[in-house]
């Protein structure tokens, strides 16, 4: 699997973020402690990293992935009770609009729930402008 290491171990992190706080906080501040345990495991973490959107060469829109890890994989972050399929397809619109290819859904709900999505670089359209 594409960046199988760091996926493993992003996911290491997730779960015992779970297993510390539990269910029931804002997104935020799991994204605050996914930041610091990843950092602890030896992954360089950006957090709320900017992206354009474009559409062609005309900017649209910049979204903020919420973390973005040895900038090879954004990690969406959620804590809902449930994951809707639209949460699924933000994260695989991210890896759209980037050259970066692999995606983790992390949901901190009741339930602890990972979604592991891939989009290879030569399946999106050609881009003319740069993007991070």
């Amino acid at each position: 699997m594409l960046h199988e290491d760091i996926t493993g171990r992003i996911i290491r992190a997730f779960y015992q973020v779970y297993n510390t706080l539990g269910y029931g906080f804002l997104e935020k501040v799991y994204e605050k402690a996914m930041a610091i345990e990843l950092a602890r495991n030896g992954l360089d973490v950006i957090r709320q990293k900017p992206i354009d959107v474009y559409y062609g060469e005309e900017r649209v829109g910049e979204y903020f992935a919420d973390l973005v890890v040895n900038d090879m994989v954004i990690i969406e972050l959620k804590a809902v009770d449930l994951l809707h399929p639209n949460h699924t397809h933000q994260l695989v619109n991210y890896l759209k609009a980037t050259d970066i290819e692999v995606g983790l859904l992390l949901n901190f709900g009741e339930k602890p729930e990972v979604v592991r999505r891939i989009f290879t670089n030569d399946r999106k359209r050609h881009r003319s402008a740069p993007h991070p």
